[in-house]
């Protein structure tokens, strides 16, 4: 079992930047990939980001390549997702996930409760 802690959401005006954090317990955390998705009220869960087990390999969805940085500290048993140049349309839940390196949601084996982001324009 994983447990998933996710944290860091909130309210940021566009062009800004927010720190999301997800902290992992409950197994051994080095060894699995962990990925972040997006829920917007009416749509289904959207990938953003991966990571593999050592941080050696990373996916991002295109709508926030070059915006986006995912990221891990396995000796925190934590992991990262750094947003800048945030725009209103990446407003919505962030969860991040547990499991094999995917970016389809079903792959994964662990879920967070999730993170509200909110962009004004």
């Amino acid at each position: 079992q994983v447990q998933l802690v996710e944290s860091g959401g909130g309210l940021v005006q566009a062009g800004g930047s927010l720190r999301l954090s997800c902290a992992a317990s409950g197994r051994t955390f080095s060894n699995i990939a962990m990925g972040w998705f997006r829920q917007a009220p009416g749509k289904e869960r959207d990938f953003v980001a991966a990571i593999g087990w050592s941080g050696g390999i990373t996916a991002y969805a295109d709508s926030v390549k070059g915006r986006f940085t995912i990221s891990r500290d396995n000796a925190k048993n934590t992991v990262f997702l750094q947003m800048n140049d945030l725009k209103p349309e990446d407003t919505a839940v962030y969860y991040c996930a547990a499991g094999p390196f995917s970016r389809v949601p079903d792959r994964y084996n662990y879920w967070g409760q999730g993170t509200q982001v909110t962009v004004s324009s």
